[in-house]
Parts: structure tokens; C-alpha cells; sequence
């Protein structure tokens, strides 16, 4: 069984799922931002400023910048009602219409009278975007909270604004426990990029499509035909005869992630080709994979399900 990314027809596509310009609160013009992304190697970026009426409901046009190889996809950071602990939802939306309309959400205060959180994600993924939990652990996001986004295509496994900014970048306790519990998310790795620190070309997700387009990476956004890194290349993963194969750029670790305490590492020097038995998971309904490369930066494979 080869994972979903690596079976798909294409080529991998690089690119960055959550940045914000001057339109919101971030401190460069849309054209900078993108001329910045590019100029850097990827191939696409999606430019989500904070849909508020304190910034004029942006979903800031980033179509004039696309071409000779790079693209954008529009986007927005949706933001309307409480969540348990009383702060107002952050829920990231790749691939909404320009006409998308706004929740009732003046400024970062959450009201009683606001649409849900869980309503205004559904809104989202019914107009056709990708839909995802943002930065859960800089949320003070509990699981409930994540379990009522049902709309949710993926959860913000990695952060790299929250890591430079608070430490708190993780997501995967969240996905896991959705994984455990019978969900599907997928995982995405992102910048949040303001420019207002070093918070930039830190994650991205590396999705595979037959062509650098809005709709071909939306589409296979939404089928899971990606993984996301922080600088190692995965080539190949699958599963077979009881091991999972993982082909990959240079690494010194691969470490297989299971249900509740199954996980396992195996080490080495420059490994290209890495196995696993996987013994270790037989009572796992689900696994996923991760490699690290010798300066400690990581890539991740979305979790396949195995019963």
C-alpha cells in the first residue's frame, strides 16, 4: 500500500497555507509578500489576512501575482464566536470565493450573538475552500473544540509564527486523538508569516497535483495528496510485507506514530531508504510518519488508516 501523496499522479508543489499582509496585521503589501515566497522557491502561496471588520472583511487579491510559475490561492483567516476557554475562533480557509460572505466579527472579541465557529467552518467548506484547525495549542484549543469543527478538511500540525513567536507550535495531539477517535484529518505545516518577525519559509505543505494551478492544488488539498516539512523531501512512502519503506532526502531518524503510546524510531546516518517493522502498531487502527534530518528540522506524512 503506497500512501495517498506518493500513489497520486504529478509532481510535487511547494507552498505556504497561512500569511497575512498589510491588509490585516501583517506589515508587507501583498505583492512583497508573494514576490518574497517566490523569489524563495515555492510554487504557490495562499495570502489569508484575518477576515475583521476592523481591516474591512479582506480577502486580500492576490490574482494579479500569479504566473511563470507560481500561483496563489485565495484565502482568508475566519474568525467568529467563542470557544471553550472564551477567545474568538481562528479557523483558516483555503480556496474561498472572492464573495465570500463575512461572519460578524468587528474586531478579535468574541460576542454571544456571533455564528459558531463550527457554523462558519461549515460555510466555508460548503463554498468550496479547505478548511482547517489553526494553531490549536496557541489557541488553548480544546478537544471538544476540535471535535465541533466537523467541516475541518485538516488541523495546523506545525506552526513556524508560533514556534518563533510563543512556542507553542503543536498541533498533533489534536490530530491524533481525532485520528484515534475515527476522524480523517489530514496535517498541514505552515508559516503564519507577519514579517514582523522571523516568522517565515519556516513550514509548508508539499502537495502533489499534475499542474501548479488553483484549482488542481485545491483538489488535491482536499484528496490529502500532500505532506508537509520543514526542509526534508519525502519520496516514497508505503507499506509492505509488514514494514513501512520511506525514501526520502537525507535523514538520521524515522519514527512511525500509532494510536495512544505506539510509536517507534529507527536511526542512522544519511539514510535515504528507511524500514520499520510494524509489529510495534498491530493494535493501531492508524499510523503516520515523520523524518528528521540532521538539523533537527522534520517532514510529515498525513496519517493512513489501517482498519
Amino acid at each position: 500500500m503506497i500512501f495517498d501523496a506518493f500513489a497520486a499522479p504529478g509532481r510535487f508543489f511547494r507552498g505556504n497555507l497561512h500569511t497575512h499582509s498589510n491588509r490585516s496585521d501583517g506589515l508587507l503589501e501583498p505583492a512583497e509578500v508573494c514576490r518574497r515566497y517566490r523569489a524563495e522557491g515555492y510554487d504557490f502561496i495562499a495570502l489569508t489576512d484575518h477576515m475583521i471588520g476592523l481591516y474591512d472583511y479582506p480577502i486580500t487579491d492576490t490574482t494579479g501575482f500569479r504566473g511563470d510559475g507560481f500561483t496563489t490561492l485565495l484565502g482568508a483567516e475566519l474568525h467568529s464566536g467563542a470557544m471553550r476557554n472564551g477567545e474568538l475562533w481562528h479557523i483558516l480557509a483555503v480556496g474561498l470565493p472572492a464573495d465570500f460572505k463575512p461572519a460578524n466579527a468587528p474586531d478579535f472579541v468574541a460576542r454571544s450573538d456571533q455564528e459558531t465557529g463550527p457554523a462558519l467552518a461549515a460555510r466555508a467548506s460548503a463554498a468550496g475552500a479547505f478548511v482547517a484547525v489553526a494553531h490549536p495549542q496557541w489557541s488553548g484549543m480544546t478537544l471538544d473544540d476540535a471535535r465541533s469543527i466537523e467541516a475541518a478538511d485538516a488541523v495546523e500540525i506545525y506552526n513556524h509564527g508560533c514556534a518563533i513567536g510563543c512556542d507553542r507550535a503543536d498541533g498533533f495531539q489534536t490530530a491524533d486523538l481525532l485520528w484515534s477517535e475515527g476522524r480523517s484529518p489530514t496535517l498541514i505545516a505552515t508559516d503564519d508569516a507577519h514579517f514582523t518577525e522571523p516568522d517565515f519559509f519556516g513550514g509548508w505543505v508539499m502537495v502533489k497535483a499534475e499542474v501548479n494551478e488553483p484549482d488542481a492544488l485545491l483538489k488535491s488539498l482536499k484528496a490529502g495528496y500532500f505532506y508537509s516539512s520543514q526542509g526534508p523531501d519525502i519520496h516514497h512512502v508505503a507499506i509492505e510485507e509488514g514494514e513501512v519503506v520511506v525514501r526520502s532526502s537525507a535523514v538520521v531518524t524515522l519514527i512511525v506514530q500509532g494510536h495512544g503510546c505506539a510509536a517507534r524510531a529507527v536511526h542512522g546516518e544519511s539514510m535515504t531508504t528507511a524500514r520499520m517493522k510494524l509489529d510495534r502498531f498491530a493494535a493501531s487502527p492508524w499510523l503516520r510518519v515523520t523524518v528528521i534530518d540532521r538539523a533537527g528540522r522534520r517532514a510529515w506524512t498525513n496519517p493512513v488508516r489501517l482498519s
